[in-house]
């Protein structure tokens, strides 16, 4: 079964309808190093990375995914020495200055997944992107899905 077939009709159309803008987002931001940190059987969550450099100031608003019901940019960040993750509205992209979505920071996180994600994989991400006009573009990515050990070591 592919992996189209497995997701729902509405999730399908919302993904499908993300893409249709997805032009003009390809030519303003430039992904880099994509990846998706590999799943164990009955994991229902995991991390998306990647690094952003937008050409003009340009902000992330949101992402979807096939793999997932709930896909939410989320920061994990220190507080009192404690790890604390959150869901963030938006992540800023200064002009020409790469920003690293990574283990530990800024991540795009993926929830309540349909399936364990295997090394080897490839996991289609819709990035939408809202320029300081407040237009806002999509653009789809393929992330590679890393096994549990080779993600562990990009800490």
């Amino acid at each position: 079964m592919s992996a189209r077939s497995r997701i729902s009709c509405p999730r399908a159309a919302l993904f499908a309808a993300l893409l249709g803008a997805s032009g003009a987002a390809l030519a303003q931001v430039t992904v880099t190093d994509p990846w998706v940190r590999g799943t164990v059987a009955g994991q229902r969550a995991t991390g998306a990375f990647m690094t952003l450099t937008a050409a003009s100031a340009t902000t992330l608003v949101g992402a979807a995914s096939p793999v997932a019901k709930i896909v939410e940019i989320h920061e994990m960040a220190m507080d009192g020495g404690v790890a604390k993750m959150r869901a963030v509205q938006r992540v800023d992209l200064p002009a020409g200055k790469p920003v690293a979505l990574k283990p530990g920071g800024y991540h795009v996180m993926l929830m309540a997944l349909q399936q364990p994600l295997k090394e080897g994989e490839s996991v289609r991400i819709a990035l939408t992107f809202q320029g300081q006009d407040g237009k806002r573009t999509t653009t789809e990515i393929a992330a590679p899905v890393r096994g549990l050990a080779e993600s562990a070591q990009t800490r």
